[in-house]
């Protein structure tokens, strides 16, 4: 079992910040690999960032260059550095792990990130 506490979402004007961070509990075999995922309204869940245990990371196309996902395996935490920010990037974002092959996966609950005027 796996659970996670999320937070840094919020309501930001567009070209602002904000940072989110996840904290995971349980077995570090299923965080393997960890990331952010939104769901934007009208739109499919999307991944947006993800990073390994030993730091490979990638990210969503539209995010380069804005977004920044780092990790600390002692703590179990990921966070996702968020600049730039516009309107598109609207949605509850949430927290998510796997299993070093991928079979187990787990999701947090989100947090909800507003980009707004």
């Amino acid at each position: 079992q796996v659970q996670f506490v999320e937070s840094g979402g919020g309501l930001v004007q567009p070209g602002g910040s904000l940072r989110l961070s996840c904290t995971a509990s349980g077995d570090s075999a299923s965080l393997y690999g960890m990331g952010w995922s939104r769901q934007t309204p009208g739109k499919q869940r999307e991944a947006v960032a993800a990073i390994t245990y030993t730091g490979q990371t990638w990210y969503l196309e539209s995010v380069k260059g804005r977004f920044t996902i780092s990790r600390d395996n002692a703590k179990n935490s990921i966070y996702l550095q968020m600049n730039s920010l516009k309107p598109e990037d609207t949605g509850v974002y949430l927290c998510n792990s796997a299993d070093g092959l991928g079979i187990n996966t787990y999701w947090g609950q989100g947090t909800q990130v507003t980009v707004s005027s």
